[in-house]
């Protein structure tokens, strides 16, 4: 089944995997605490404003991962101390759905808040994911991993994510049945501390 780009977060590890039938040719790039998806050197040109992008954000405050532009201001607003819940909506509905030919939906995560954050109710970290679609604005608070895609599986929905690491949850990402993977990335941790990985296939 093709379902796009998604992404997947739980209290303590996220990823998010760039699949397209589109534009196959992209990577992921680690640069510090932020990954970086764009076009690969051999890539053909294309003015489309949707294939580079900042798709994971590190802050104090959680990890940010998303499909798109709006992860910068949603980790901006993490930084500045909104709660999570907060700073996830608000981007996503100032930004709203994507203009092209399928209106392809936003969505993003946030891994390792902060218990102390109001959004969650968890003695330890937490998780936020949402996404914003032609017909609605869906951002809830997750406990266990999971999963929101652009396509078929845009509502949350439980996702059996094993890996406990970065780099595990970049690469089992990559590898799930979903088709055309292009690239992914992962993140572990609790506010404060971090991990972050990428996986561009062999």
């Amino acid at each position: 089944m093709y379902v796009g780009r998604f992404v997947v977060v739980g209290p303590e590890v996220g990823a998010y995997r760039v699949s397209s039938r589109s534009f196959p040719n992209r990577e992921a790039t680690k640069r510090g605490d932020t990954v970086t998806v764009g076009p690969t050197p051999d890539a053909p040109e294309t003015d489309n404003p949707y294939i580079s992008y900042n798709g994971v954000r590190i802050t104090e405050n959680g990890a940010v991962v998303g499909n798109g532009s709006h992860v910068d201001p949603i980790a901006e607003k993490l930084a500045l101390g909104y709660p999570a819940r907060d700073a996830l909506a608000e981007p996503l509905l100032a930004l709203d759905f994507e203009k092209d030919d399928y209106d392809t939906p936003r969505i993003a995560g946030i891994v390792g808040v902060d218990a102390a954050d109001p959004t969650t109710n968890a003695d330890g970290p937490g998780a936020v994911i949402g996404t914003v679609r032609r017909d609605a604005l869906v951002v809830e608070e997750v406990t266990e991993p999971t999963l929101v895609a652009t396509y078929e599986e845009d509502d949350p929905t439980a996702f059996d994510l094993a890996a406990t690491d970065a780099e595990t949850a970049a690469r089992e990402v990559y590898d799930h049945e979903f088709e055309h993977a292009v690239c992914a990335a992962g993140v572990s941790g609790e506010a404060g501390a971090f991990d972050v990985a990428v996986y561009n296939g062999e």
